[in-house]
């Protein structure tokens, strides 16, 4: 399986170059050089049934990937973390702060292929409520980069690893609150935020699925929630690019990373005690300016137009005045009633 791997990332190595120089690929072309169902939609693994326990544990040819067969007659491929969890991918920029990185954002390459599964790894969707909803994206609001997504979830909610990996952080961390830092294989990071409860270590190897704490509003924050980023070389990119968030569906295996999809302002830098408390309160502000619009929506009264109606009469009969009939249709004084025409009238 390690060699696949080499040999996918020669592959994009070579679909990189390709495209740099210019040369466009048909989707049959590229569906050559990518095998195909790296371009399919993963589901979210379902749960392991606890009446089923492995019985048994093979070798492969790779000291790290062992084969596990269960009492129910399944086997899956699982991944040592003791042999992975050595390698450079691990060791170098292994420290404790947000960004372990320190990457100038003009030193950032102008794409990036990342494999986010083959067939010894496997996927989780971090949040534990269907379906999803989402209070707070991805990018710029109001002068302030929300470098995740924010997924409400009730206190104590379960929140799991969304692929094998190590956890590089887990700590209180200023505005984030309880926070968890997973560095995958592939050099992605996963962030979790505002935890009620931390349940891993720092430098534990979790799977896929493993619960790494409880969902909450420690930090800055403004109800329970799961702050949720996804950063490459220490720059956010917006999760939705990985994760179709309504579905819970990982959009395909392989995750195509442009500079373009960034912002240097997406990097880590320390942030002021409000900031997150700012966005959550704006968007606090925000939904409740939507339910007040919903419920005037709802309250909304229209009317049909009839032979003989004005402006005057309808505004009698209906308890309003003209002005308010003119400011809620979008129409002056001197607009033609026509006969059927629905009007609103509250």
């Amino acid at each position: 399986m390690m060699n696949l791997n080499r040999t996918v990332l020669a592959v994009m190595a070579t679909l990189i170059c390709m495209v740099s120089a210019g040369q466009g690929l048909t989707k049959k072309q590229a569906e050559i050089l990518v095998p195909r169902p790296a371009l399919q939609p993963v589901k979210s693994l379902d749960p392991l049934n606890p009446d089923v326990m492995a019985m048994d544990t093979l070798d492969t040819s790779s000291p790290s990937r062992k084969i596990v067969l269960y009492t129910d007659n399944t086997w899956r491929y699982w991944v040592d973390g003791s042999v992975v969890g050595t390698d450079t991918t691990f060791t170098k920029h292994w420290n404790t702060n947000p960004d372990a990185y320190g990457l100038k954002f003009d030193d950032f390459p102008m794409s990036s292929y990342v494999w986010l599964m083959d067939s010894t790894d496997r996927y989780h969707f971090p949040g534990s409520i269907e379906p999803t909803k989402v209070s707070s994206r991805y990018g710029r609001r109001r002068g302030r980069y929300h470098r995740g997504t924010d997924l409400p979830m009730p206190r104590g909610s379960e929140v799991y690893a969304t692929f094998d990996g190590k956890v590089r952080v887990a700590k209180y961390s200023s505005g984030y609150g309880n926070l968890v830092v997973l560095r995958h294989s592939n050099g992605l990071e996963t962030f979790y935020g505002h935890l009620s409860q931390i349940n891993v270590q720092q430098d534990q190897w979790v799977e896929a699925g493993q619960v790494v704490g409880l969902c909450g509003s420690t930090g800055r924050a403004s109800g329970s929630h799961l702050h949720y980023e996804v950063r490459y070389l220490g720059y956010a990119i917006d999760p939705e690019w990985m994760i179709d968030l309504e579905s819970q569906l990982l959009r395909q295996s392989v995750l195509v990373i442009r500079k373009s999809m960034l912002s240097p302002d997406s990097s880590y830098s320390p942030e002021s005690d409000d900031e997150e408390e700012s966005i959550a309160e704006a968007d606090e502000a925000e939904r409740l300016e939507e339910e007040r619009k919903e419920a005037e929506r709802k309250a909304a009264k229209y009317v049909t137009i009839k032979s003989g109606d004005t402006l005057s009469t309808i505004a009698k009969r209906n308890g309003t005045t003209v002005s308010a009939l003119c400011r809620l249709n979008g129409i002056t004084t001197k607009t033609i009633l026509r006969v059927g025409r629905t009007l609103r009238v509250k």
